[in-house]
């Protein structure tokens, strides 16, 4: 994906204009950062400017044959190129960590995580581990359908694409009798009470920057003045040191390959896989670092997959 441009437009002075996709749990995710950023400011006007994407768009075929996950942010960028929006809201795991920002367009800001595992649905049954045989999972993630199988070789993984609504919808109609979803998405859209179970790291590890939301923004310091207490130090070290696998791999976020860092005892752990697309093989890693120094640690989990296999596994699944 061609991610090239210049920034265009300035912050208006009483007022921030957010750029989102029109999703609803995208749109939710905006309203959030926008009742932060009333909080910090009072008297701040902050407005959502809804945009469609191509991945929004296209949901009869998987993302992979249309350009990947990064067209849930190409057309946002666009708009804070052309001078639509003053900032842009992403999920971090759909954020490409393996082609750098437009010119004149940064990320400067993560927010504090929330829930980063991924969550079971079911209206048959209580765990993933419970599924009997030939039980249909759904998913569009090979991240999780290759550590699914892996685990549970007696079941099938069929592609789900759409919002939360509708693939709640699909699940409900009977077309599965399983589908694994971000719980964060869930809980942000009000849907706890769908949530059988949280899925285990040790079953399916979380996708990169998986439940944490980050701010795009021109170079500009009046913009960055105003977003800058939302960002997590924490949180974005934790993104960071994930996103350095992806590109120490030469990955995409449509690759098999899952990565979380947590804080532990004042440094960062940081656990690594890459599956083959039908979860023969697996691979893990796992490091212990500073939290000062991410981009290390993620280097060093990388090495360690590439002297693995990883590169490997990963090319095998970009031909499946």
């Amino acid at each position: 994906m061609s991610r090239g441009g210049q920034a265009g437009g300035s912050v208006q002075r009483r007022g921030l204009r957010i750029a989102t996709r029109e999703s609803p749990l995208a749109w939710r995710q905006a309203e959030s950062v926008a009742e932060r950023l009333r909080a910090v400011h009072p008297g701040l006007e902050v407005t959502l400017v809804g945009m469609r994407t191509k991945g929004d768009r296209v949901l009869d075929r998987p993302l992979a044959e249309i350009g990947g996950k990064g067209l849930f942010v190409k057309e946002l960028e666009q708009g804070l190129l052309d001078g639509r929006a003053d900032i842009a809201v992403h999920s971090m795991k759909d954020v490409p960590a393996d082609t750098p920002f437009p010119d004149g367009l940064h990320l400067p800001v993560i927010l504090a995580r929330e829930n980063p595992f991924d969550a079971f649905v079911s209206n048959r049954h209580a765990a993933a581990e419970a599924l009997p045989a030939d039980a249909v999972i759904g998913t569009c993630s090979l991240r999780r359908a290759s550590q699914l199988l892996h685990r549970l070789p007696h079941c099938r993984v069929e592609h789900l694409r759409g919002n939360v609504n509708t693939r709640l919808a699909r699940l409900d109609a009977g077309d599965f009798d399983a589908i694994v979803l971000a719980a964060a998405g869930l809980e942000r859209l009000g849907f706890h009470d769908r949530i059988r179970a949280r899925l285990d790291p040790e079953l399916c590890l979380p996708a990169i920057g998986q439940g944490a939301l980050g701010i795009e923004c021109p170079r500009d310091p009046a913009i960055e003045a105003l977003i800058a207490p939302l960002n997590d130090p924490s949180t974005a070290a934790c993104v960071q040191a994930e996103r350095a696998i992806s590109r120490g791999l030469g990955a995409t976020c449509l690759s098999p390959i899952a990565g979380f860092a947590e804080p532990a005892g004042g440094r960062l752990r940081l656990r690594a896989r890459v599956a083959t697309v039908d979860g023969s093989r697996l691979l893990l890693a796992e490091e212990s670092g500073s939290a000062e120094d991410p981009l290390a640690l993620g280097e060093a989990v990388a090495a360690d997959l590439r002297a693995q296999g990883a590169e490997a596994v990963l090319a095998q699944a970009a031909d499946a």
